[in-house]
């Protein structure tokens, strides 16, 4: 995919050649956004505040032409030690062409809205590894993955760990995920009530004093009903990350995973694009204030 591939690399390589002029990096890491897809353990310093803006794309599913983009925007705040609120809202671009199972559709609406809590039971600097249990709940009118108007909810339950796999220079990641979902659709008046499970690693190394480099690989299995019901499809995703501490107070973060593997249910396929998608790319832009 030209856009996840040649995209990302280039902004990648901006980065670099910018990192020179930025402040000097602190001695290890604050895992708290280095990740693409993934969270770490760490939560922010009590009376931080951010903006962050995070876009999502998805591209690619068993035919015909499908692209959607999520963009959100965030306030984090953290009010005491080890705790961690944000508030978001999202608008979804879709356009989609001749897709089996999905209505053609050119659109931009505004999706809706998030509430992300983290809170940090394990400091790195005090135990073995980090340890953070994260709730992001979502109340939407406008399906992700169709673009199709209704009420959707659902929480994205992560436990997040990391460790200093060596001192100030390499980081690894662990994200163990359940995300079940409710979605009534407006025009069929449908119901659908699903859950994924799923675990993630990334690793990350300190290339230059603000630029970190390394990949994500992540596996999920999707499931009809909130309790693990009958076996929908799973899918293997992997590929780059990127962070950039472009200033003091400024970052970036690119990240983009291709579905090496997956399978739908009932299929003899090697991908499962039924499901899930065939590219995912997503940037992160964050600013203290």
């Amino acid at each position: 995919m030209r856009f996840g591939s040649c995209g990302l690399w280039t902004a990648v390589v901006c980065g670099v050649a910018l990192a020179p002029v930025c402040a000097g990096a602190e001695e290890g890491f604050d895992t708290e956004h280095i990740f693409g897809f993934l969270i770490g353990s760490d939560v922010g310093n009590p009376g931080e505040r951010e903006f962050q803006s995070q876009t999502t794309g998805r591209f690619g599913k068993g035919g015909g032409s499908y692209r959607a983009v999520g963009q959100e925007v965030e306030i984090e705040v953290v009010p005491l030690p080890n705790f961690r609120i944000e508030v978001g809202g999202t608008a979804m671009l879709h356009d989609v062409t001749g897709v089996p199972g999905i209505d053609d559709r050119r659109q931009v609406n505004f999706q809706g809205a998030s509430l992300d809590l983290r809170y940090r039971l394990l400091d790195r600097e005090t135990a073995p590894f980090g340890m953070t249990i994260a709730a992001e709940t979502h109340g939407d009118r406008i399906d992700e993955i169709s673009g199709a108007k209704g009420r959707m909810y659902g929480t994205d339950f992560t436990l997040a760990f990391d460790r200093e796999l060596v001192p100030n220079f390499a980081v690894g990641a662990l994200n163990l995920i359940y995300q079940p979902e409710w979605s009534r659709f407006e025009v069929t008046g449908l119901s659908e009530k699903s859950s994924t499970i799923g675990a993630a690693f990334a690793g990350m190394v300190r290339v230059r004093p603000n630029v970190l480099l390394g990949g994500e690989l992540r596996y999920f299995r999707q499931y009809e009903g909130i309790g693990l019901g009958e076996f929908s499809g799973q899918a293997l995703y992997v590929g780059p990350t990127a962070y950039v501490q472009i200033s003091e107070r400024s970052r970036l973060t690119l990240s983009w995973s291709m579905q090496a593997w997956g399978r739908p249910a009932g299929s003899v396929a090697n991908l499962d694009l039924v499901n899930f998608e065939r590219h995912q790319a997503r940037l992160v832009f964050g600013i203290n204030f």
